[in-house]
């Protein structure tokens, strides 16, 4: 499966810069991770075996939830594009059901970005297109936000 802008290039377009979803979204499967190996490693600290049980039980269920986040935030980011073309602005989700939004860059009139002192530190954050006779859409969560504002801005 190719990449959307691919797809939909138009003659004499080209792609200027592309970002995605930050790695942001694994961080609740790190943490998930986390939680079962300490549960695991509590399991061989404890020398009873009910206790010793609950904590390999614990350990599984963190795990198989870790594992889900983990490949929820990796199809979420598989399936999610934003590009800058020269002539456009393209955001894509979604795989079965897919949502587009494409705003030539003619009618761009403002873009803001907004990060977190987090998304700061570690370059992600929500970037909001206003256009001129064409509504609001808010981009969440994209890595090197900075970075995509000044290439819809600059002309």
């Amino acid at each position: 499966m190719g990449r959307y802008i691919d797809d939909i290039l138009q003659p004499g377009e080209k792609v200027l810069y592309s970002t995605n979803a930050h790695w942001i979204f694994y961080w609740p499967a790190i943490v998930a991770w986390l939680v079962a190996i300490a549960f695991f490693i509590l399991s061989r600290l404890v020398v009873a075996d009910t206790p010793t049980l609950l904590c390999l039980a614990l350990a599984a269920i963190a795990a198989v939830a870790a594992l889900y986040k983990m490949l929820t935030a990796w199809f979420h980011r598989w399936t999610t594009e934003t590009d800058v073309t020269n002539l456009r602005v393209v955001h894509k989700t979604g795989f079965i059901k897919r949502r587009t939004f494409e705003m030539s860059l003619d009618k761009v009139e403002s873009v803001d970005v907004n990060q977190s002192i987090l998304g700061r530190l570690l370059n992600y954050g929500n970037v909001t297109i206003l256009g001129v006779g064409e509504g609001k859409e808010t981009i969440s969560t994209i890595a090197s936000p900075l970075a995509f504002r000044n290439f819809i801005t600059a002309r």
